[in-house]
């Protein structure tokens, strides 16, 4: 069998967001900042021009997604325990057991996640991709998507898709 790939790991495509991350014992991490960098692999069949997809078609829809999430928190919105509120327009509320926070609306981006890991933040980049990918380039049947999110210097969290 064999298979074809674009990767692409471009200086810009990164990130800088605030977060805390919820441990499974209910702890949860202080509020605090990553500047994230995104990787992405996309395998497909070639077309008839010896191409999985131009390069230049797929960067501008990585960089969307990450201006979308720069210079905001992100909050997980599925989390079983914190409750967000807008009290009065313009406001957002995050409470998480004892913790409570304020922010202005325009700067938090509530994620349909339910924590706010390496590896959900890969997921949910991967899940936006595929569905902007294949309303942008109908004609390209992905074999496999691969983003990985890198919070820190050599520490990633992974999502893969691969069609069946």
């Amino acid at each position: 069998m064999e298979r074809w790939g674009i990767e692409i790991a471009k200086e810009y495509f990164k990130f800088s967001a605030a977060h805390f991350l919820i441990f499974p014992d209910g702890s949860a991490e202080r509020l605090h900042g990553h500047n994230y960098r995104v990787y992405v692999e996309v395998d497909a069949g070639l077309s008839e021009h010896g191409l999985v997809m131009d390069f230049i078609k797929v960067k501008p829809v990585v960089r969307e997604l990450v201006d979308h999430l720069d210079e905001h928190w992100l909050v997980p919105g599925q989390h079983h325990e914190l409750r967000i509120e807008r009290p009065r327009a313009g406001v957002i509320e995050v409470h998480y057991r004892e913790a409570f926070y304020a922010a202005p609306e325009e700067d938090v981006i509530v994620l349909p996640i339910n924590n706010t890991s390496s590896e959900n933040l890969a997921t949910w980049l991967g899940h936006e991709l595929r569905e902007r990918l294949a309303e942008r380039f109908p004609e390209v049947a992905l074999d496999r998507l691969r983003v990985a999110v890198e919070e820190t210097h050599g520490q990633r969290g992974v999502y893969e898709f691969v069609r069946d």
